[in-house]
């Protein structure tokens, strides 16, 4: 090997070490992707009546992972029966035949193929000790979390090497150079984006069951999926791509190609974009609030990527070496309004889903997607600052007299897209920046509203800001287990603080309307409040039902 080439291989190889060590550093779990919004019954609320069933609401759509969802009882016992989902809604049903407090444990897939897990509690008649969890594997294993956007990687490279090349092979290849090496390129990518799809296919079977890296138990659901659904089609798509594309990599004597068609090129580029869009379809995109345009703008985001930096590969690994400078002359300006075009794409559909999944100014500042987007953007300007620079190049057709200037700027253009590609491999598996602002506030927004249920009522209670210092309390009584406005006669409130040894607090109650009563009072200290409501419906008829309340300082 040439001292030329083993230059050539030592800067590939770091290029890809660096682009490793991007996404390999955080290799921490990803977080949820769907938001747990409510349950029913409410978290740590009392109930009267035993529940029937038990229901979490998310933000999105959510599939339950098989043998991931427990409801255990006071005494250790499993009553929770077979889950089912209903869009955004899960229901397990329970045999809540206990008083006491239940533990519910979940973990379900969400839309966009992520999974969500955590618990909750809530208690029949009066409060006890939190029964134990009988399983483990409610958290991601960090060796599958971290192999995935390993693997994520090694799919956009490939995608990369076989898109790009493609298409110069296709309108910018002299004929009379030899395509043996541009061949190899494009079925190592075709290899990559296979050895990715299957790689992804197989890691979302412990990734979805919380086992790990050798635990394909649930490798059966997972084809049986959308998600994977979308890769076993991406697989069939990519052989009949790489059948498509023997014409085209074939090589003559001369070392030119064998002729294909309009309609095979037609039928080619439908294949392509049927397998782009499998990509979109089974990340973020697909859970979007207008899931068609996020899709769409993945697809375009893809594709643009892929044509810039594959071509880019193709100019420095080929084309700035083999051709000629008359050549050059021709192909470099061609390419450099392709890659003027790609640019605006990948800008236009980059800004597109950005303000679909960030949102707000907050979002983008405050949270760890946002915050790869800015790095991502503050590398993507860089790279778009040395594009410019070679176009202004190309322009005054300095690249015959001074090509070593040229190769600089496309092997650090080359550089700097190689790392962009690492950070979209962890940027893919980050909560979104708008659930990731929706889940903070979810847990600060200091506000608490639960309902209870009792034999002659049900009570919503609205506490706010459920903070240390000033409350405002509000009660409402309805018929039970409808809506139906309830008169009460009479309202009693008390809060306490057992663990800080704060005996009931009685609660002065101001009733406003038949079924309203309202209260400003002060709580003095954080921790788990326990409040009891005694509300008399009739002369003779009351009953009293209790609620925790976790109150922050």
């Amino acid at each position: 090997m040439t001292a030329e080439k083993r230059r050539r291989w030592a800067v590939l190889a770091a290029l890809v070490l660096g682009a490793l060590t991007v996404f390999v550093g955080p290799a921490s779990p990803a977080s949820a992707h769907a938001v747990l919004q409510r349950t029913t019954p409410a978290t740590q609320s009392v109930v009267q009546a035993a529940p029937a069933d038990v229901k979490l609401t998310f933000s999105e759509g959510v599939n339950p992972v098989a043998g991931k969802i427990q409801v255990i009882a006071p005494n250790g016992d499993r009553v929770g029966g077979d889950p089912r989902a209903e869009g955004s809604t899960l229901i397990i049903p329970v045999r809540a035949d206990q008083r006491g407090t239940y533990l519910v444990s979940y973990r379900v897939i969400s839309a966009d193929s992520h999974p969500v897990s955590g618990a909750f509690t809530f208690s029949v008649g009066a409060t006890s000790a939190v029964p134990a969890l009988t399983e483990d594997g409610d958290e991601t294993d960090p060796v599958v979390a971290g192999v995935i956007p390993v693997a994520k990687f090694l799919g956009y490279a490939g995608l990369v090497l076989v898109v790009g090349p493609v298409l110069v092979l296709l309108f910018l290849w002299p004929s009379r150079l030899s395509r043996r090496g541009p061949a190899r390129l494009v079925r190592t990518g075709l290899g990559l984006v296979a050895a990715s799809t299957l790689a992804a296919l197989y890691l979302q079977a412990p990734y979805t069951s919380g086992g790990t890296i050798l635990d394909a138990g649930g490798l059966g659901d997972v084809v049986a999926s959308a998600f994977g659904t979308a890769l076993l089609v991406r697989l069939g798509l990519l052989v009949a791509i790489a059948i498509m594309l023997r014409p085209i990599l074939a090589v003559r004597g001369d070392g030119g190609r064998t002729g294909e068609g309009p309609i095979d090129l037609i039928v080619l580029a439908a294949l392509g974009a049927a397998a782009i869009f499998t990509w979109p379809l089974t990340g973020h995109p697909s859970a979007s609030p207008v899931a068609a345009v996020s899709v769409v703008a993945d697809a375009v985001h893809l594709v643009s990527m892929a044509v810039w930096l594959g071509g880019l590969v193709m100019l420095i690994g080929f084309l700035l070496r083999q051709a000629s400078e008359r050549e050059l002359g021709a192909i470099l300006p061609i390419w450099s309004r392709w890659a003027a075009l790609a640019v605006g794409a990948l800008l236009l559909a980059g800004v597109v889903n950005a303000l679909i999944e960030i949102g707000t100014l907050d979002a983008l500042t405050g949270t760890t997607y946002g915050r790869f987007i800015l790095v991502k953007t503050a590398l993507f300007a860089a790279v778009v600052g040395i594009a410019a620079y070679s176009r202004s190049l190309v322009r005054k057709r300095v690249t015959a007299e001074r090509p070593g200037r040229i190769r600089t700027a496309v092997r650090a253009e080359l550089a700097i897209t190689v790392v962009v590609l690492g950070v979209t491999s962890v940027l893919v598996q980050q909560t979104p920046a708008r659930t990731e602002a929706e889940n903070a506030v979810l847990a600060d927004q200091g506000y608490f509203s639960v309902l209870v249920d009792s034999p002659l009522y049900t009570l919503q209670v609205e506490l706010d800001p459920a903070k240390v210092g000033g409350n405002s309390l509000h009660l409402y009584a309805y018929e039970p287990g409808t809506t139906n406005l309830l008169t009460t006669e009479e309202w009693t409130t008390t809060a306490a603080l057992p663990a800080a040894g704060i005996e009931p607090i009685d609660v002065p109650m101001l009733r406003v309307a038949d079924n309203h009563a309202i209260s400003e009072f002060q709580l003095p200290a954080a921790g788990t409040w326990e409040f009891k409501f005694t509300l008399r419906t009739t002369e003779i008829d009351q009953a009293t039902v209790t609620v925790t309340v976790d109150v922050a300082s």
